[in-house]
C-alpha cells in the first residue's frame, strides 16, 4: 500500500510538471481570488463614507469611496458644496505596477492620474493642456495622507512650469461620518 501511495504522489508531481491537466476528480489546488496581491489594498484606507473641509475648517463636501468590481477597483462619488459632482475609478495596474485614476465632474472636466505609494502617501500625478494658456501644460500632484486619527488629508497641487513650483489647488480633510 505504501509503495502504491508513493508511487501516486510521484505521478501527480510529473503530471503537474508536465503541465497536463488532472485526472478528472482529482483535487487542484485553490486559485487565489483576483486582485489578492498587496498592492491592491493599499488605497484601502480612503474607503467610507467622508464628510471633507477644507484646510481651514469650512465645508467642502462629502466623499464616498466604495470597492467595486470584486475587490479590483475603487469608487469616489463626490459632491460639493453648492452641487459640484464628480466621480473617479481607481485601480492598481499590475501591468504598470502603478496606480491609476480616472476622474469626470459636472463641469466636463477630466483628469487622469497615475502614480503609487510614496512616503506615506498615495500619490498620484498627471498632466493635461492648460485651460487658459494655450500650448501650456498644467501638471497635477495629488496625495491622500492617512491620519494616525483615522482620517485622511487629501493636497492637491499644480505646476504650470514644468514641476519647477508648485501651487496647493485644494487641501481637504477627510472625516469619517458616523
Amino acid at each position: 500500500m505504501r509503495r502504491l501511495a508513493g508511487w501516486l504522489v510521484v505521478l501527480a508531481a510529473q503530471t503537474a510538471l508536465s503541465g497536463v491537466a488532472p485526472a478528472q476528480g482529482t483535487p487542484t489546488p485553490p486559485t487565489p481570488p483576483p486582485c489578492a496581491a498587496p498592492e491592491y489594498r493599499q488605497f484601502d484606507f480612503w474607503l467610507g463614507e467622508w464628510d471633507v473641509s477644507t484646510a481651514d475648517g469650512k465645508a467642502a463636501g462629502r466623499n464616498h469611496i466604495t470597492r467595486i468590481a470584486g475587490g479590483c477597483a475603487l469608487h469616489e462619488n463626490w459632491v460639493g458644496r453648492g452641487g459640484f459632482t464628480g466621480q473617479s475609478l481607481n485601480g492598481w495596474n499590475a501591468r504598470t505596477r502603478r496606480w491609476q485614476q480616472t476622474w469626470l465632474d459636472s463641469s466636463g472636466g477630466r483628469l487622469d492620474l497615475a502614480g503609487g505609494w510614496r512616503d506615506g502617501a498615495m500619490v498620484l500625478e498627471g498632466s493635461e493642456p492648460h485651460p487658459k494658456t494655450p500650448g501650456a501644460v498644467l501638471r497635477h500632484r495629488i496625495a491622500w495622507t492617512p491620519g494616525a486619527d483615522g482620517g485622511v488629508r487629501q493636497h492637491w497641487q499644480t505646476s504650470e512650469d514644468d514641476g519647477k513650483t508648485w501651487a496647493t489647488a485644494f487641501d481637504g480633510r477627510y472625516v469619517r461620518r458616523p
